[in-house]
Formats: structure tokens, C-alpha cells, sequence
């Protein structure tokens, strides 16, 4: 795989949009979210760089395993950024190893989500 806008710099500079998952997530509901970043990598290009985050109980969702794999598999071919609240994936009883190949964890949401609105970021909470 070549440079790929899903490796943003630490400080998230440059056109981006993150996507925000907060609470309890249905079973179909973490696929829908990664087709929607899908359709938006179609509609801004490579250029832009785009994040999904998972906040919340939700996080149990990107666990090893289906039912999710294989959307977040072919979402990171799109070079999408996916991401877990570190602090959540603690209160779920995860541990960073628990989670799907390629899924990163992030120390927090909220400081996550302003990191990357203070560099301009657009934000769209699904």
C-alpha cells in the first residue's frame, strides 16, 4: 500500500473529517458508519483525510472478530483512519491487542475531537 492520507500527521494538519460514533452501537450500525466514510472518501478525493472514531460502548464493536471485520478491513483499503476512545475501550474491559488488525486507539475522544477542530477539521457525528 503506498502514503496514504489515513497517516495524518500528530497534529492532524490538513483537510480532513473526522466521523463521530458515541454511545451503544446496534450490530449493523459500525458498517453503515464505515459506507459512509467510504462514500465520502468517493466524494473528496484521496487528498482528504478521513477519521472514524468510536466513543462509548461502542467500542466493543471493533473487537477482533465479526461482525464488523470485514467493513473495517475495506474501509482502510479506502485509507480510512479508524480509530477507538482509549478510555472507553478501559471501562468495555479491552485492551489495544483486543482490537481488529489496523484499528488504532486514541488516549481519548474528546481530546481527539478538539485536536482536530482546533487544526480546522470538518465534523459529522453518526
Amino acid at each position: 500500500m503506498t502514503s496514504s492520507p489515513a497517516r495524518t500527521p500528530q497534529g492532524g494538519a490538513g483537510r480532513g473529517l473526522l466521523i463521530h460514533s458515541a454511545g451503544p452501537l446496534e450490530q449493523e450500525a459500525l458498517p453503515g458508519i464505515l459506507r459512509s466514510a467510504a462514500n465520502a472518501r468517493a466524494a473528496l478525493g484521496q487528498e482528504t483525510y478521513i477519521e472514524v472514531l468510536v466513543q462509548g460502548p461502542g467500542v466493543a464493536m471493533l473487537a477482533t472478530g465479526p461482525p464488523a471485520s470485514e467493513a473495517i478491513d475495506n474501509a482502510r483499503k479506502l485509507n480510512v483512519r479508524i480509530l477507538a476512545c482509549g478510555n472507553s475501550m478501559r471501562s468495555a474491559g479491552l485492551e489495544d491487542g483486543d482490537l481488529v488488525r489496523g484499528v488504532e486507539a486514541v488516549p481519548s475522544a474528546i481530546a481527539h475531537l478538539a485536536q482536530r477542530q482546533w487544526t480546522g477539521w470538518a465534523y459529522a457525528r453518526l
